[in-house]
């Protein structure tokens, strides 16, 4: 299990070591660094909190890459979401919401936090719009599917695959709910969460079609005889699933801190440990091991999905959607193992198919 997170670990301790640095070039008292460390320790401990179903659902899509473009998400991907969503992200909000060049971003960042607080907190309608959106489209998508034939709750499930056989069911049931929610919000508002509802949808559209046509591209150079398999689809999917699962974690930060620096340093220290509950998870076989954590990842999505939408409207603490996500997820981890138990016919190769990811 440590082989996992050594890089983590590490990370941590050199991330707690800029706190503390900062800290107290910050107040220049051991309480106020003390206070300081403090916030990014649970900065980071909610970032994890937040992010187990996307850890899950990482290694759900990577189990089905090819080990270079495995390797390229883990690296190039980590920067992408350290550095870009918990860095660069926030800067771009307040750069385009309040007309400001990336230079000047930065100085309110570090010098107005206050301000630079409130401009991305203004942004926050169209943020819950379109990740919302993508995350939801994300969790529906996985159970309107009319060929899945493992069910976790079973009424419900086999209810939406066999809506699944209506075209586009699950899109319209989204619009309808970005309509509806849309309903609750000021004309101003309601426009900004509408277009950016869509915008989620059609990014998902957009990034589903562009790994259909790789892997179109894939089977045809298979069938002429070329061994040529690309995981660019992918590697943009699950980036694209990063970014919107980073959204509640930037913006919900800043009901503990307003510092541009200590946020940073928090949710940098929860993305590596996703990072390392990612490669866990391939490398040990845990998804075909555990016949239902898949399925507890994707209503976790689905919940974290809706939360974001309702939060345009609704204030909905980060501790209630953490513990949602990780619920579904102990549940459905505690039942896979029930069902283990109970039909060990059902499980002859979960073992050795670990055994072989682990070499």
């Amino acid at each position: 299990m440590l082989r996992f997170y050594k890089g983590s670990i590490l990370f941590t301790l050199v991330c707690l070591a800029l706190a503390v640095a900062y800290g107290w070039m910050q107040t220049g008292t051991t309480g106020g660094t003390l206070s300081l460390l403090w916030i990014v320790f649970v900065l980071s401990i909610l970032e994890i909190s937040l992010s187990f179903d996307n850890a899950v659902v990482n290694a759900a899509v990577l189990e089905e890459m090819d080990e270079i473009w495995q390797k390229r998400f883990l690296t190039w991907g980590m920067i992408i979401a350290v550095f870009g969503m918990r860095i660069v992200f926030p800067l771009a909000i307040v750069a385009v919401a309040a007309g400001l060049g990336p230079v000047e971003a930065l100085n309110l960042s570090l010098n107005d936090p206050k301000r630079y607080e409130e401009i991305v907190s203004s942004a926050h309608v169209g943020i819950a719009g379109f990740g919302g959106a993508f995350l939801a489209m994300v969790g529906l998508s996985f159970f309107f599917d009319g060929e899945k034939e493992v069910h976790w709750i079973k009424w419900v499930e086999e209810k939406l695959a066999l809506v699944s056989n209506v075209k586009a069911a699950e899109i319209a049931l989204l619009l309808l709910a970005i309509y509806g929610i849309s309903l609750l919000l000021s004309d101003a508002d309601a426009l900004t969460f509408m277009v950016s509802g869509v915008l989620g949808l059609v990014t998902f559209i957009a990034v589903e079609a562009l790994g259909t046509i790789l892997e179109m591209r894939d089977e045809a150079q298979k069938a002429a005889g070329l061994v040529v398999r690309s995981g660019l689809g992918g590697f943009l999917y699950l980036n694209v699933l990063d970014a919107s699962f980073s959204f509640d974690g930037v913006i919900g930060a800043f009901a503990l801190s307003n510092n541009m620096v200590v946020i940073a340093l928090g949710l940098s220290i929860g993305a590596m440990f996703v990072r390392s509950m990612t490669i866990m998870l391939v490398k040990k076989g845990t998804l075909s091991e555990y016949r239902f954590l898949e399925h507890g990842a994707f209503w976790a999505i689905i919940a974290l999905g809706a939360i974001m939408l309702l939060s345009a409207k609704f204030h909905i603490p980060e501790t209630i959607t953490g513990l949602i996500g990780a619920a579904l997820i102990g549940i459905s981890l505690w039942w896979s193992v029930r069902h283990k138990r109970l039909h060990p016919d059902l499980h002859p190769d979960a073992e050795i198919e670990a055994a072989v990811r682990a070499d």
